[in-house]
């Protein structure tokens, strides 16, 4: 296996990572480790070229050092993703060389579950490596946490709700569902125990074949979703989707979901606030999940407590940023990065 260091002006440490048995060809990225170790899970999907998995790489862990600032972690942000189709390319021998080099660390970076990846190929991970969390069995074991990321985003949807609305009561309300992974899934569950109406899409048909009988959702083409109306707009499947093209066909109020770095630019969150969106920053609304996490990391006792408190004060921060926003008559994006660049500083020193 080759590991190998790859220069960046913005990262603290960046890597490629190859093994040609196996197939395996990845990158990690740690952004900061000024809170603490940096934490974010491993994605793997079919990137179209070397450079774009990278550049996914690289925005993904500074997302995670912005998430895990907002939540109040003592966590900074990483990120890996590796090459290919899970469903055809993933291995245990694969999953056992990108363990190494997850342990090639030295706990600098903490993996775990991201698109693509399961609680039992954490586990597979877990036998090269003690720098992984998410696993189902063990003392301080968090499993899954998309149910947790599930239920931040569905605060973040009651909290916009509120907002624009007036009420954060969801009962007759429709919400867009763009994904439906695991977060997805577990979003749509929530909504719809909460009476909103759904409107989903995902790439695969027997997934919103799914939904359509589980929920009595409302199915969509992949590019219709974004000009459909609704009340809010959850985007949980991959990032980028809000910019100059996709923002103008949008005929929502707010937009609040788990798809990590949904701007293609910080100047987009612009865009959507000259169109009276409001937007849910994401590495706020999508927090829940390294909350989760953060407790097999930290080795929290009492877990389901801590995780309880951590949510609603994310929340908190969220319900802060809006107002805020609100007050001054700018994008909620900018003041939830003020507070993130503040929370870093003031810890740092």
């Amino acid at each position: 296996m080759n590991i190998t260091q790859v220069a960046s002006a913005t990262h603290e440490e960046v890597y490629r990572v190859e093994a040609a048995d196996c197939g395996l060809i990845g990158f990690i990225a740690i952004h900061s480790t000024t809170l603490g170790p940096a934490a974010g899970g491993l994605r793997m999907r079919p990137y179209d070229s070397e450079e774009a998995a990278l550049t996914d790489a690289l925005r993904l862990s500074e997302g995670m050092t912005y998430k895990n600032a907002a939540a109040g972690l003592r966590l900074g942000g990483g990120k890996a993703v590796i090459m290919g189709d899970p469903a055809t390319l993933k291995t245990p021998a694969l999953l056992h060389a990108f363990g190494r080099a997850v342990d090639a660390c030295q706990g600098r970076y903490w993996t775990a579950e991201d698109m693509g990846m399961t609680t039992t190929d954490m586990a597979e991970l877990a036998r090269e490596t003690r720098y992984v969390a998410g696993l189902a069995d063990g003392t301080f074991a968090s499993g899954d946490p998309s149910p947790i990321t599930a239920r931040g985003i569905f605060n973040a949807i009651r909290r916009v709700a509120l907002h624009q609305f007036g009420d954060a009561n969801l009962t007759g309300r429709t919400v867009s569902v763009q994904g439906l992974g695991n977060v997805g899934w577990n979003l749509c569950a929530l909504l719809t125990d909460a009476g909103a109406k759904l409107i989903v899409t995902d790439i695969n048909p027997d997934r919103i074949a799914a939904a359509v009988d589980t929920f009595s959702a409302k199915p969509v083409g992949l590019d219709n979703i974004y000009a459909v109306e609704a009340d809010i707009f959850a985007p949980c499947a991959i990032g980028g989707i809000l910019n100059e093209n996709t923002i103008p066909l949008l005929n929502v109020k707010a937009v609040a979901g788990g798809a990590n770095n949904q701007l293609a630019k910080l100047s987009d969150s612009d865009l959507l606030a000259k169109r009276g969106i409001l937007y849910a920053p994401d590495f706020v609304a999508n927090g829940g999940g390294i909350i989760n996490v953060a407790t097999e990391v930290l080795e929290i006792e009492g877990r389901v407590d801590w995780v309880a408190k951590k949510l609603v004060a994310l929340d908190d921060t969220m319900e802060a940023i809006l107002s805020e926003a609100a007050k001054q008559g700018v994008s909620p994006a900018a003041i939830a990065q003020d507070v993130v660049a503040k929370t870093i500083k003031a810890r740092a020193a």
